[in-house]
């Protein structure tokens, strides 16, 4: 079973997932960008998960992005941004 990512409320803008880590400054930038922009989306916080959890995880963003790097973004299922690229994040969101 994998943990629930967390939900911060905003406006909705479609489905968006952030897989992050704690420790990260890219990671925490992106964050708070999309604080910034005031829109609903879930993210998880993968170096926080249990070894089986991170495992399946990583998979699942292996998919999306083979390199595996933080952060990654995925947007309606279809739209993956990986690292801080905020202007392509303002453009999939159409903010």
């Amino acid at each position: 079973m994998v943990t629930t990512p967390a939900h911060v409320d905003g406006t909705d803008k479609g489905k968006i997932m952030l897989y992050a880590l704690s420790t990260c400054i890219h990671c925490k930038q992106t964050r708070q960008f999309l604080d910034e922009m005031k829109v609903a989306y879930d993210y998880l916080y993968v170096d926080l998960l249990s070894r089986e959890e991170m495992d399946e995880i990583l998979k699942e963003i292996e998919k999306v992005n083979p390199r595996g790097s933080f952060p990654t973004l995925v947007i309606n299922d279809d739209i993956v941004i990986v690292g801080s690229r905020f202007d392509e994040i303002k453009e999939a969101l159409k903010i």
